[in-house]
């Protein structure tokens, strides 16, 4: 950009940092560059000089002076044709300010050290700057299904608030161990972290404890194997990292082909099978009307569960906790 331009604070921006601001619309500006920027007086905020951690206020104006040119693509590391085509693959609702994913089983959501592939990197398919659809919620490497993203900074405030307030519905399919009774209730256990690294995991403990974090979780039991298995539809009421998983496991029935929060039965049960847990269902308020109900149709890996145990995705009702209230 080689011109002076004066920008404005849309409403749905209001509280953002300036440098966040800044790298929402020039990804390729680093914090040291805007740091100068600022420090120098180039970027100004209604006129008066500003810090890069300062708070803009909806319909504030921003001098934005020349920025330098962002690299080439495939110097930045773009994605190729056919990854683009692939992260179009999983759209299962799309619309002007809404973007919901069925994100596939052993996709990480966010990248790491030793994580290249991911999905922040591949809505780079939908363009950069205000153009790139945002996180507004997580799921596990190993968890598929339903996730959604904000078109707009305004939108995913929006969205990423529903969660945050509580007023998102999610409804997660999974095949456990066991036939757990009570058949349906609530779960309330405050869970920790504990351990390092790869060894790290969630684990049950006391309020009394500093780490602890309150974690709630409704579950309904959809269809029984017996005595081996049963196929539960769980609904997290809080968002605690691993929160499912660690929940049943302390009840004594684990989800089959879990890697980390399992036990020897569980282990021996779910020999072959990868994470038997999906995202099947996400209801929360539209940024600007009505409602959101996405459905994430099942993974071929919790597929290999049903056959396995004789359960049918057909026999299921959509809101499978609407008799608990």
């Amino acid at each position: 950009m080689r011109e002076v331009k004066t920008l404005y604070v849309d409403q749905g921006e209001a509280g953002v940092r300036l440098d966040r601001w800044f790298k929402r619309r020039w990804p390729h500006l680093n914090h040291i560059q805007i740091q100068k920027l600022t420090r120098s007086g180039q970027i100004r905020v209604d006129g008066a000089r500003a810090k890069p951690d300062t708070r803009l206020a909806a319909g504030a104006q921003v001098r934005v002076p020349p920025l330098p040119d962002a690299p080439p693509p495939r110097e930045k590391g773009q994605i190729d044709d056919r990854e683009a085509a692939y992260a179009r693959s999983l759209v299962i609702y799309e619309d002007e300010e809404v973007l919901a994913l069925n994100k596939p089983c052993g996709l990480a959501v966010q990248g790491g050290t030793k994580t290249s592939k991911h999905v922040d990197r591949l809505l780079s398919a939908w363009g950069e700057g205000l153009d790139r659809p945002r996180l507004v919620h997580r799921l596990d490497r190993d968890t598929s299904g339903v996730l959604v993203l904000g078109k707009s900074p305004g939108a995913a405030a929006k969205l990423a608030g529903a969660f945050a307030k509580r007023k998102a519905q999610k409804i997660y399919w999974a095949i456990v161990a066991g036939f757990p009774k009570p058949g349906e209730g609530v779960l309330e256990l405050p869970l920790a972290k504990k351990g390092v690294g790869d060894r790290e995991m969630m684990v049950p403990t006391d309020l009394s404890d500093p780490r602890a974090e309150t974690a709630e979780t409704e579950f309904v039991t959809i269809a029984r194997a017996g005595p081996r298995a049963a196929w539960m539809a769980l609904w997290p009421h809080t968002g605690r990292t691993h929160q499912l998983r660690a929940h049943m496991l302390a009840m004594g029935h684990p989800i089959l082909g879990d890697p980390k929060y399992n036990d020897e039965a569980s282990a021996t049960l779910g020999e072959g099978l990868k994470l038997q847990l999906h995202a099947r269902r996400l209801i929360l308020p539209h940024p600007s009307r009505g409602t959101l109900a996405l459905e994430a149709p099942i993974s071929p890996e919790l597929r290999a569960g049903f056959e396995r145990f004789g359960f049918d995705e057909h026999e299921a009702d959509p809101d499978p906790f609407k008799r608990r209230r």
